[in-house]
């Protein structure tokens, strides 16, 4: 009985790559969508309902030709999209073993095989594979991307920036230009951390070239200024961030006020704060406005803006504000006042800070590469009342 299955197997996959083949060239692009979904409804049929034996049996017996091929390749992004990678990695090095495969389709099997090694982590090997498809006119750009990724991974930036370069050549892509710019950033970073402060602030001008909306770029020009004692012009690049990114804002007012703490002149900023708090409301510019018309207009005018504040956009961290500065002010604190406090501060605690806006990733530390999308700058600070 299981003869006649591999016998049903194989004659019926046999006439579903006779039909990929037959009809592929010579419909339109709808009616060729139509047929590879028909192709993976019937393989998901077949994996389901035949052994593994069975399928193995019948991929080593199946033809190498222009009509089988797609057939191959679904096959193998089956097993490793099921994290069966070893048995995709046989599928594909089989075809590409095979004198009879058509010499157009060996770049794409190898980029298969590439994306094989990468899921079963031999980078090596895919660094290889990626590296061989770069000069490639159809596959080059995916094998460029993909061997980003994998430098990226390694943390190997200057590798990563070369590839990228190379993709922005006759391509005026913003998303490729943007991620140039924070692998450059990632470069400037590393010549800081070894106080080369030159090289650092080189590499940081030259990503702001790459992408002038770079706001980790502004950011590591404002912490090379606060070294050189240029405090006044570090607190001018903090607030390019608002011009940069307005989501961002949190991060730079946050350095901004210790700078202008240590070094400034916290009551000075108010119009400042107050200018940018109506055109992108936060709960860090409103703390910052708060603590600013403090220093310059008394504890009850900050306390008046604060509660105010709050009605309309209500905050955790507003409220624990409110609590500590008027208890302060009535020389007293409660001990509903210190449950209030106690309560905010374990929510606050808890709480994620920052979140992904395109795969919904959250923590309490910024990443400027996502971890689980490898986005850049997606990762940003959540609002809202627990939030900003």
């Amino acid at each position: 009985m299981d003869m006649i299955f591999q016998w049903l197997l194989v004659s019926t996959a046999v006439a579903v790559g006779w039909a990929v083949g037959r009809f592929g060239g010579s419909r339109n692009r709808n009616e060729v969508i139509a047929d590879e979904e028909m192709v993976r409804d019937r393989l998901q049929f077949l994996f389901t309902n035949y052994s593994d034996q069975a399928v193995d049996n019948f991929v080593q017996s199946l033809a190498v030709n222009r009509d089988t091929v797609s057939l191959h390749l679904s096959i193998g992004s089956h097993f490793r999209n099921k994290g069966e990678t070893d048995r995709a990695i046989l599928i594909h090095q089989n075809l590409l073993d095979r004198p009879e495969l058509p010499a157009r389709y060996s770049p794409q099997v190898t980029l298969e095989l590439a994306l094989d090694y990468l899921n079963a982590g031999l980078l090596d090997r895919a660094e290889t594979l990626l590296q061989q498809l770069m000069g490639d006119r159809e596959y080059g750009r995916s094998a460029a991307i993909q061997l980003i990724d994998l430098y990226e991974r390694e943390r190997e930036w200057g590798k990563a920036s070369q590839v990228a370069h190379t993709l922005t050549r006759g391509d005026a892509d913003p998303a490729m230009f943007k991620i140039l710019a924070y692998l450059t950033c990632e470069k400037s970073e590393q010549a800081l951390r070894k106080d080369d402060r030159w090289s650092a602030q080189r590499l940081a001008k030259e990503a702001l070239e790459f992408d002038r909306s770079c706001v980790r770029g502004t950011l590591i020009l404002m912490k090379l200024l606060t070294r050189q004692g240029s405090f006044r012009e570090a607190g001018t690049m903090a607030l390019k961030v608002f011009e940069q990114n307005p989501d961002f804002g949190p991060e730079a007012i946050d350095q901004l006020m210790k700078l202008e703490r240590e070094h400034g002149d916290v009551g000075k900023l108010g119009r400042k704060l107050r200018k940018l708090y109506e055109s992108y409301p936060s709960t860090s510019l409103l703390l910052a406005l708060v603590e600013s018309v403090e220093r310059r207009s008394g504890r009850q005018a900050a306390i008046a803006l604060l509660r105010g504040e709050l009605e309309v956009r209500p905050s955790v961290r507003g409220l624990l504000q409110l609590v500590e500065m008027a208890g302060y002010e009535k020389g007293m604190t409660t001990d509903e006042g210190r449950l209030v406090s106690r309560i905010g501060e374990l929510i606050l605690h808890n709480r994620s800070v920052y979140r992904c806006v395109n795969c919904g990733f959250d923590g309490q530390q910024l990443h400027w590469l996502c971890p689980s999308c490898r986005q850049w700058e997606t990762v940003r600070p959540i609002q809202g009342v627990d939030a900003e």
